[in-house]
């Protein structure tokens, strides 16, 4: 059966801004394992779509019960995107491509703008685990499920940090944005405010024009 995984986060940039970071993601401090990138072919497909598939090399730490099984210190993982700037989604594939007999791990990630915040992007992110080795699957696929759950926090953590880098001033934008909603009022206000203007002013009329009625009254009255 294997192993699932799904996540929600939100990173707090916009869209625009995640595609143009996802291509700098390394090196970053967070992500000490990943160890080379290459692409391998990037191309227009479907007339608005951007394809690219890259090659990444990271570490393979195992722990000390793995060693038996794994002699390798590296490990292949191929990565492609497709970026779709009509209908702004970004969404990626990654999978290893060496021992995946013992573990293979695919992961998707789907990036779009926050619908609560057009200023923010939403990754939703979803991998399987699978192992082939009869015996020790359950305790390989556990093993793989923490391990991906330790290193999708890494490399978001990761992933901030180069955008903090590439768009150091953006949050305080969005602060000042926000204070500047936050003081401009909205439609109900004003119209309440409005309504309650209206209502001063008929009571105004309406008293001064009793009082000239009482004025006219009086001399009447005298006369």
């Amino acid at each position: 059966m294997g192993k699932y995984y799904e996540n929600c986060s939100t990173f707090a940039y916009s869209w625009e801004q995640i595609v143009t970071a996802f291509w700098k993601r390394y090196p970053n401090p967070f992500s000490t394992h990943v160890l080379s990138e290459d692409t391998l072919n990037r191309e227009i497909i479907q007339g608005n779509t951007l394809f690219t598939r890259r090659i990444l090399t990271k570490t393979n730490r195992v722990p000390k019960w793995g060693e038996r099984f794994v002699k390798s210190t590296t490990v292949a993982i191929v990565e492609e995107s497709y970026v779709d700037r009509k209908t702004k989604i970004l969404t990626t594939y990654t999978r290893n491509i060496g021992l995946n007999r013992i573990m293979s791990v695919t992961e998707k990630v789907i990036y779009t703008p926050d619908p609560s915040n057009p200023g923010h992007t939403v990754a939703n992110r979803m991998a399987w685990i699978d192992s082939q080795m009869y015996g020790f699957r359950r305790a390989i696929e556990a093993f793989g499920l923490e391990r991906f759950r330790t290193n999708s926090a890494r490399a978001s953590a990761g992933f901030v940090h180069i955008l903090q880098i590439l768009y150091p001033n953006y949050q305080n934008k969005l602060a000042l944005m926000s204070l500047h909603a936050s003081s401009v009022p909205s439609f109900d206000e004003t119209k309440e405010k409005f309504k309650e203007k209206a209502k001063k002013a008929a009571g105004e009329i309406a008293r001064q024009s009793a009082e000239k009625i009482s004025l006219v009254s009086n001399a009447n009255v005298d006369s």
